[in-house]
């Protein structure tokens, strides 16, 4: 008789897996962090070259090129669908369906373009396709003509504590062969949209003119992921772009230009911050290279989002952003402090499940520690255990062209738990309200190998499940000692 394994038990296998391969060093408590010997065999640190087939224009007069889409709303029934094209305007129209080659709904976008010195853009499309039903695979098409392009997506399950979806997480891709490594190593996992936490193209390492084609050939390299799955955007130093010998003094022009996010349905007023609702997730997205402080936009805006979060409905809080708070590498070391004085103890407070960064060219993971205590008069200085505080988790390690931060600090520092330079990405699969799979996949060891996994335990439903064991346990103890007399 063939055994028939269900998706449920093939979890559940991969969590006793997972739990018997870490045994050694996940204990109760922090037991000693682990700093990875390996060393890596990397390609060279150089952008693969213009005329490599993963930078090629789609054939065809003014075809649809650099497609990407994002979550378009706060709570997953919409996305937005962006492109480009390069000779005309041409039609902002997506047509869309549930069938393959049969389009029973449209929607119409806007177009742009802009110049980045003597560079001019093509006209870049946003489209937001919405009122879509969760769940559900919807086929859509671009483009006129001979031209036109189809591709699809799939949309997330309903807003629910127990909605099952896995997120890749990938940070300063660039475009090197390494970049490519990390991409299709991520393509071959089960991931079913991905946070990206900032510093994509790299183009900022070029001048001039070759800074928009570089943005222009990175859209179209990453197109094989971003055509058919959810990307969610934040912003990191290489998308800053200011170079004011080119006359160019704008903060953040290729970028907002060309990545649209839905920052308006969590009424941010910026788009490199805003908040977004999917599956059993709520997800917010910082940004570091934005005034934080009190009373600025960015810090009055999360205090209200924090306060929206409805743990009953979406038990799972992520955070992203590209500096990270936490970091043992000697590249970039405490960049991410002043954030972290100002937004760490709304972390501690709303129980953060975990913060995901960028920046830092190698790959980290801490425990669960907060430094909250700490003033300039409390002598409080070093992080200490704390239960309600996030896990703070690097994955700098995309691929560009700098190459690795390979320099950590020694000695390993208590708060961390794993680290390794090496080129990667993560995915956390949400299983249901309590508990969530992490693992960080090395690039040479191929997709079914994580060199860094654990089981996340939900801050909100794990502490509550517990109080309520507990309430329950002393209920029915009253009652017996009531019996009793």
């Amino acid at each position: 008789m063939t055994a028939v394994v269900t998706r449920t038990e093939s979890t559940l296998l991969r969590i006793i897996l997972t739990s018997f391969v870490l045994l050694s060093f996940l204990r109760s408590g922090n037991a000693a962090g682990i700093t990875s010997t390996f060393i890596r065999s990397e390609h060279p640190s150089v952008d693969i070259p213009l005329n490599n087939k993963v930078f090629a224009v789609p054939k065809g007069y003014n075809a649809p090129q650099q497609v990407h889409i994002t979550q378009g709303d706060y709570d997953g029934k919409a996305v937005i669908i962006s492109w480009v094209t390069a000779n005309e305007p041409g039609d902002s129209k997506v047509q869309y369906g549930t069938s393959e080659k049969k389009y029973e709904f449209s929607a119409k976008g806007v177009v742009t373009n802009y110049t980045f010195y003597r560079y001019k853009s093509g006209y870049i499309h946003h489209c937001l396709v919405e009122g879509l039903e969760y769940d559900t695979k919807y086929y859509y098409k671009i483009g006129k003509g001979d031209s036109s392009r189809e591709f699809w997506f799939t949309t997330p399950p309903k807003i629910d504590p127990n909605s099952h979806y896995t997120f890749g997480i990938i940070g300063d891709l660039g475009q090197t062969y390494n970049s490519l490594s990390t991409l299709e190593h991520y393509m071959k996992s089960s991931g079913q949209a991905v946070l990206f936490v900032g510093d994509l193209s790299y183009a900022d390492r070029y001048q001039y003119n070759e800074v928009g084609l570089r943005w222009d050939t990175w859209a179209r390299f990453i197109e094989q992921s971003t055509a058919y799955q959810p990307w969610m955007w934040s912003a990191g130093n290489h998308e800053i772009d200011y170079m004011p010998y080119m006359g160019e003094v704008t903060p953040f022009k290729n970028y907002l230009h060309r990545y649209a996010t839905p920052h308006l349905a969590s009424n941010s007023s910026n788009p490199l911050w805003y908040a977004i609702r999917c599956a059993s997730a709520h997800i917010i997205v910082l940004s570091s290279y934005s005034p934080f402080v009190k009373y600025t936009p960015q810090w009055r805006w999360l205090a209200e989002e924090l306060k929206r979060v409805d743990r009953e409905k979406t038990p799972w809080l992520i955070v992203l952003m590209h500096v990270p708070l936490y970091n043992s590498n000697d590249v970039h070391y405490m960049e991410g402090e002043s954030m972290r004085a100002v937004f760490e103890r709304w972390f501690v407070q709303y129980k953060v499940d975990v913060v995901f960064a960028g920046h830092v060219h190698a790959y980290e993971r801490s425990y669960r520690i907060s430094n909250i205590r700490y003033n300039v008069t409390s002598g409080y200085q070093y992080p200490i255990p704390d239960k309600s505080a996030p896990v703070y988790i690097t994955v700098g390690d995309g691929g560009n062209q700098e190459g690795l931060a390979g320099r950590f600090r020694n000695p390993q520092p208590d708060y961390s738990a794993f680290r390794e330079a090496s080129y990667g990405h993560s995915t956390l699969e949400l299983i249901n309200r309590t508990h969530a799979l992490y693992h960080w996949n090395r690039n040479d060891d191929g997709k079914k190998t994580a060199m860094d996994a654990f089981i996340l335990d939900n801050q909100y439903w794990s502490t509550n499940h517990r109080r309520r064991k507990l309430k329950k346990h002393n209920v029915r103890k009253t009652m017996d000692e009531i019996a009793m007399y």
